[in-house]
C-alpha cells in the first residue's frame, strides 16, 4: 500500500484538533502537529493545544516538546516531521498532520532551505536602524526586497519583519524563495484537506473560544510568563494583547476584545494563504464520514 500523509488544515478556531483526532483514531494512526506555537510546553491554554484526552485517543507528535526559550523554525519542523514519518511508516501506511501554520505545512510538503546564520555586524546594523527609524522603515525595505513575503508576514511583528530583511540581505535572495524553490520530492503521497465554515459562524466560534481560554486560566498562564514577554514565542495572539493589560494600559475587557479581533484577522490571513493552494480539498468539519470516504478513495486511487 502507498505510504500517505493526510494533512488537515484550516483557519484557527475551526476545530482541526478535535476533527483530526477523531478521524485519525478511525485509521488507527498518529498525528503530527503543524502548529508553530503548540510546540511550546509553557503555553497550552493560549495555543489550544491537544488535551490529555486527545493524546490518550491518538498519539500526537510535536506538541509541548520545546521551551518558549528554544529557537525553532520551519526548516527544523521539516526535518523533525520527516524523521517522524520515516519512523511511523514502518508501522502504518497512513499518517495524519494537522495545524494552521502555513510555513510549516509548506516546508513539509515542498521543502525549505536551511536558513543561514546572520552576520553579527548585519544584525546590529538593522537593529540600530530599527531603533532610530522605527519599524515602518524596515517594512519598506522588506516590501522592496521581497514583496511576496511582505504580503503574508505579520507586519506588526518586528522580529519577523526584521528577520526576513536579515535573510534577504544575507543571501542576496528573497526570503520567500528559500521556501519555494526547488520543490523537493517526497517518498510518500500527500493528501490535503481544508476545514472551513461560514465566516459568521467561524468568527463566532473564535470569539467563544477566546472566552473559554480565559475561563481555563489564560490570564494566569500569561502572567506567569510576564518576565519573558520579549521572547518571540510570546509575541503571538493571546499573549501580546494581555501584557499591556497587566501594565494597566487598558481593561481586561479591551484585552479580550483585541485577542478576539486579532484571532479573526489571523484566520482571514490563513484562508487567503490556503486558498492559493489548489491541492487542498475543502470540507465542513461536520462532514466526518464524507472526509473519511474521500481519504479512502484517494488512497485507493494512488495504489
Amino acid at each position: 500500500m502507498t505510504k500517505t500523509v493526510v494533512i488537515i488544515t484550516g483557519p484557527t478556531g475551526v476545530g482541526k484538533t478535535e476533527f483530526t483526532t477523531a478521524i485519525a483514531s478511525r485509521f488507527n494512526s498518529v498525528i503530527i502537529s503543524a502548529d508553530s506555537r503548540q510546540i511550546y510546553k509553557e503555553i497550552p491554554i493560549g495555543t489550544a493545544a491537544p488535551t490529555c484526552e486527545d493524546k490518550r485517543a491518538v498519539k500526537h507528535y510535536l506538541t509541548a516538546t520545546h521551551s518558549i526559550e528554544d529557537y525553532y523554525n520551519a526548516w527544523q519542523f521539516e526535518q523533525d516531521a520527516l524523521q517522524i514519518t520515516n519512523r511511523e511508516f514502518k508501522h502504518r501506511d497512513t499518517i495524519f498532520m494537522t495545524g494552521g501554520s502555513m510555513m510549516y505545512i509548506d516546508a513539509f510538503c515542498n521543502g525549505i532551505d536551511e536558513l543561514p546564520t546572520i552576520d553579527k555586524e548585519l544584525r546590529e546594523e538593522i537593529k540600530e536602524r530599527y531603533e532610530k527609524e522605527g519599524l515602518e522603515s524596515i517594512r519598506r525595505e522588506l516590501k522592496n526586497l521581497d514583496p511576496q513575503f511582505y504580503n503574508i508576514v505579520d507586519l506588526k511583528n518586528p522580529k519577523r519583519v526584521i528577520h526576513a530583511v536579515e535573510i534577504c540581505l544575507m543571501t542576496g535572495k528573497p526570503y520567500s524563495e528559500l521556501r519555494t524553490a526547488p520543490r523537493k520530492k517526497r517518498p510518500f503521497k500527500i493528501i490535503k484537506i481544508g476545514l472551513n465554515i461560514e465566516r459568521e459562524e467561524l468568527y463566532n466560534r473564535i470569539n467563544k473560544r477566546v472566552l473559554k481560554m480565559v475561563e481555563k486560566g489564560l490570564l494566569k498562564e500569561a502572567y506567569g510568563l510576564l518576565h519573558k514577554k520579549e521572547l518571540n514565542a510570546l509575541n503571538t495572539v493571546g499573549y501580546k494583547e494581555l501584557y499591556p493589560y497587566f501594565n494597566n494600559e487598558y481593561s481586561l475587557e479591551r484585552a479580550v476584545e483585541l485577542i478576539q479581533r486579532n484571532s479573526r484577522r489571523y484566520a482571514k490571513k490563513q484562508l487567503t494563504w490556503f486558498r492559493k493552494d489548489k491541492e487542498i480539498n475543502w470540507f465542513n468539519p461536520a462532514q466526518n464520514d464524507k472526509v473519511e470516504e474521500y481519504i479512502k478513495d484517494k488512497i485507493f486511487d494512488i495504489l
